[in-house]
């Protein structure tokens, strides 16, 4: 028995005091309804309406029973005109999971921008280099990176791609000289960073003349975290990748300088991930939107600064010492 039902059927019997009238507002059969009534008392195992061939009247027990029945289909009402309402006005709380970097440099400020047009709603974001179960974990969003994304079911919108370049300080430099192709990193001290979809010991350069492996094998040093690899860098410790948005800042002021300029590595796509496409709520839709615009734009003013301080740099690093 579909009780919600039968209870709207008894509420609409009372408030008309009719079963001809009720089943005519309901659009249902006089039977139906004066079943449905009789259905629910059994159910109940008390009698909610007198009946007689001229008129109808709640027993005492119907009369409480309407007062609840009003209220659960009140809450009723309200629950699914919130959860329509959903789908239109953005608003709630949306819970985000990002990758560490992608986060710090880019989904904060992103954060800091949507909710000037969206106040309503709120941010519960999770910056952490690992997979995650967006569904077991109860995320709306993860924001990845990865070469490419593996058949996982969710729907996925790309962001923009994103890589790394080789660093090193000017210390570091003038020590042990500047390498001026790949193959003279051999002789240096490759520092690794310890990332999921990095490999630890290979470093696949992309330049001028296609591809070229470097095997990573004088290191003294490895650490899992960009924030942490900068420090080491910036302390003269060896030559290292750092994602562009990382490596950016330091390589405009100057405590960093780009090694191999003319090369990159470890491309990645930048991926939103979320359940399901069907009756996608407002506040994740333009969340999504959003990204889909904001994480381009400021990956790509990014590689014009890359670009621009390449140039300017490109002078002083010329005057570095050769190994």
């Amino acid at each position: 028995m579909d009780i919600l039902s039968h209870m709207r059927i008894f509420a609409c019997v009372a408030e008309t005091g009719s079963f001809t009238a009720a089943a005519t507002r309901l659009d249902l059969t006089t039977s139906y309804v004066s079943r449905a009534v009789a259905s629910l008392e059994s159910h109940l195992r008390t009698r909610l309406l007198h009946r007689t061939t001229r008129r109808i009247a709640l027993t005492e027990a119907g009369q409480r029973y309407l007062q609840r029945c009003e209220q659960i289909l009140g809450y009723i009402e309200e629950a699914e005109a919130e959860a329509s309402q959903a789908h239109a006005r953005p608003a709630g709380n949306l819970k985000v999971h990002a990758v560490t970097g992608i986060g710090n440099h880019y989904l904060i400020k992103a954060v800091a921008e949507y909710s000037e047009q969206y106040p309503e709603v709120s941010f519960d974001l999770t910056l952490a280099n690992r997979t995650t179960d967006i569904l077991e974990e109860g995320y709306d969003i993860s924001v990845v990176t990865a070469p490419e994304l593996a058949d996982s079911g969710f729907i996925s919108k790309k962001l923009g791609n994103i890589y790394s370049v080789l660093c090193a300080s000017p210390l570091y430099i003038a020590r042990h000289g500047l390498p001026r192709t790949p193959a003279e990193l051999a002789a240096h001290r490759c520092l690794r960073l310890v990332y999921p979809v990095m490999s630890l010991d290979k470093w696949l350069l992309e330049g001028p003349d296609g591809e070229e492996l470097v095997t990573v094998s004088q290191t003294h040093f490895q650490v899992n975290t960009v924030d942490a690899m900068t420090v080491a860098l910036k302390a003269g410790m060896g030559v290292g990748a750092l994602p562009v948005y990382s490596a950016l800042e330091s390589l405009q002021s100057g405590s960093l300088v780009r090694v191999l300029p003319e090369y990159t590595l470890y491309s990645l796509g930048v991926y939103a991930l979320y359940p399901s496409r069907q009756y996608l709520d407002a506040k994740t839709r333009t969340w999504v939107d959003f990204l889909r615009d904001y994480i381009p734009r400021h990956l790509e003013a990014d590689l014009r600064s890359l670009d621009e301080c390449s140039r300017v740099s490109q002078g002083s690093v010329e005057a570095l010492p050769d190994r």
